[in-house]
């Protein structure tokens, strides 16, 4: 069996290519994709080649980590699962090419465990739940946020749970103006760093992934505040001592979603506590796979983009 898939060759290098695919076992499931989402942090470092070394890493890649799509497919130990609308967290089932990604292709094969049932009616934006799963995860361990750095998807959804689980409305930062709508009717507000002024927050969530703004965030919060670092960073994190001592500022590191976090996410979806809509701002076909990923990771106008699988040939 075969598929068409994005690979990433080499870094800056992309193309959509036809790959062989694994067999499919007996507790696996095959996926039609319909849609699969262009990540701007994990992703923009796979194609400048900044990716820190993982287990499984390394070029040819399929990227991706985010795919919607129906089971067509499944092995006799998979359950009765065919005609299911999941999402998929990526795979390994491409002959030829790394595995630690692997979600931007026509065609998955994936144990069942790993297809998670998602509800159709959200189209492109169930590429989103990873995100806003990931977004959650930070929230289960600590304070909510009273101030988020960075209003691209992952601060909004970060902002929209917060209020979604009943917390006060955070303040977010942002520095690029294009960035800065988007945040009216939702009961938060969206600001320049210069504007703001305050220097007693009690939980600062980071999702810029900006290593050199850790000393500016900790000089921000109060005594016994909290840093929560929920971006990826492809550069050592460093911060100096003496204000974070003076402070006595924690830090918590902020890792991928779990499924429990899903679950929880998923049913604050279904009981419309948490909107997704506005997020997924653009949509390209595969085969202007090349100008989707420029799109996304140098147009500040574009929050996510969706690669449209459906009528790959």
């Amino acid at each position: 069996m075969r598929a068409l898939a994005v690979l990433m060759e080499a870094p800056e290098t992309l193309a959509v290519r036809s790959l062989s695919l694994h067999p499919i076992g007996e507790a696996d499931v095959r996926v039609d994709v319909a849609w699969s989402g262009i990540s701007t942090g994990t992703e923009r470092l796979l194609w400048t080649g900044r990716m820190p070394p993982f287990p499984g890493m390394g070029y040819p890649l399929v990227p991706g980590y985010e795919a919607v799509g129906r089971i067509v497919e499944a092995g006799p130990l998979a359950g009765d699962r065919v005609g299911e609308w999941v999402f998929v967290a990526g795979a390994r089932c491409f002959e030829g090419a790394h595995g630690l990604f692997g979600a931007a292709a026509q065609t998955l094969i994936v144990p069942a465990a790993r297809a998670l049932p998602v509800a159709e009616s959200l189209g492109e934006r169930g590429v989103l739940v990873a995100l806003a799963a990931t977004a959650y995860h930070m929230l289960a361990d600590g304070a909510p946020p009273e101030l988020i750095i960075g209003h691209g998807v992952l601060g909004r959804l970060l902002a929209r749970l917060t209020l979604a689980c009943g917390a006060p409305a955070p303040v977010v930062w942002e520095t690029n103006p294009e960035r800065r709508s988007g945040a009216e009717g939702r009961g938060y507000a969206v600001v320049s760093p210069d504007d703001d002024e305050r220097r007693d927050y009690r939980a600062i969530y980071d999702v810029s992934g900006d290593v050199g703004i850790i000393d500016t965030l900790i000089s921000r919060l109060g005594r016994g505040g909290e840093l929560v670092l929920g971006g990826f960073y492809h550069a050592p994190v460093a911060f100096t001592f003496p204000p974070a001592f003076q402070r006595e500022a924690r830090l918590r590191i902020a890792a991928e979603w779990q499924p429990a976090d899903l679950d929880a996410t998923l049913a604050l979806i279904a009981s419309r506590a948490l909107d997704l809509s506005g997020l997924v701002t653009d949509v390209r076909p595969v085969r202007e796979a090349r100008a989707a990923y420029d799109t996304a990771f140098n147009d500040p106008r574009c929050l996510k983009m969706a690669i449209d699988w459906r009528d790959a040939a």
